[in-house]
């Protein structure tokens, strides 16, 4: 009686608590690969989990009631911090989809790929004399290796096989290498005027492509992503310091069409995920 006495007395805390479990176990299932079947491009359990921290946030927003006796700024944001606990669980490009759902999350990046590289590519223009030659030979191969990014992950999307895979796995480590490479040479450039115009157009580039490395890892082996950081050698913590988390947010919020704060959750979840499997 004790136990529905208190659901009946704190109505609130039991709700967050029932979704909270419902956002955690949905984590779960999806990280061992159980769908329990598709929803749109994505899966069940995505929904659900997705649907549970939805409700979580709007009961975090919910006034308290003055006539309970209790504090509505410690409710409050007691409930918010388990809202954003649980809103860090579902994250659209970390975790949670099917390999199809995945593939067609990649493809959707590669136009705003393109559009990054054709920046970089109109950059030079913009950069002091001296800085320009320094620029185009930071940038060099961003070309090629974008346009087989592209080519692997439309092949993929098309054929979701293990050897297309791996080339996808290639392509998208071969484009981060050059990029984390690309930031360290841009950092030389003293001109202020054109490290601004070089970093601005270097890491448009590198935020999709960390977004794109994350949606591959999701669906490779554990095998895979070893192989993977071990031919990273330009790791992610010696960039990171020239990496603008402004516009990294910014993109992806505009990309996805969510609150700037839920994309700065999943950069910043993308980034960690990255530097513990070694890149």
């Amino acid at each position: 009686m004790n136990h529905v006495s208190n659901i009946w007395n704190h109505p609130k805390t039991s709700a967050a608590g029932l979704l909270i479990a419902v956002a955690t176990i949905g984590s779960v299932l999806s990280q061992q690969g159980i769908a329990l079947g598709t929803a749109g491009s994505g899966t069940v359990v995505a929904l659900i989990s997705g649907l549970a921290s939805a409700l979580l946030g709007l009961l975090a927003r919910d006034p308290a009631n003055p006539a309970s006796g209790t504090s509505s700024t410690s409710s409050t944001a007691k409930l918010g911090v388990w809202a954003l606990i649980a809103l860090l669980l579902p994250l659209p490009f970390v975790s949670g989809c099917s390999e199809k759902s995945v593939a067609q999350n990649i493809v959707n990046w590669t136009p705003a790929l393109e559009s990054a590289v054709a920046t970089v590519d109109s950059t030079a223009a913009l950069l002091a004399p001296e800085d320009a030659p320094i620029f185009a030979a930071a940038t060099a191969g961003f070309d090629a290796a974008a346009n087989l990014l592209v080519a692997q992950a439309k092949a993929y999307l098309a054929n979701p096989s293990a050897s297309v895979l791996a080339q996808l796995q290639a392509a998208v480590v071969a484009l981060q290498q050059q990029v984390n490479a690309s930031l360290l040479s841009a950092a030389k450039i003293t001109n202020s005027a054109s490290q601004a115009h070089v970093m601005a157009a270097i890491n448009g580039v590198a935020t999709i492509v960390m977004a794109v490395l994350s949606l591959v890892t999701s669906i490779s082996s554990k095998t895979a992503v070893a192989r993977m950081a071990s031919e990273s050698t330009i790791k992610l913590a010696t960039v990171r310091p020239y990496m603008d988390e402004s516009k990294a947010v910014a993109m992806v919020a505009d990309h996805y069409s969510e609150p700037v704060e839920w994309a700065r959750a999943q950069e910043q979840q993308v980034k960690l995920n990255a530097a513990q499997a070694g890149f």
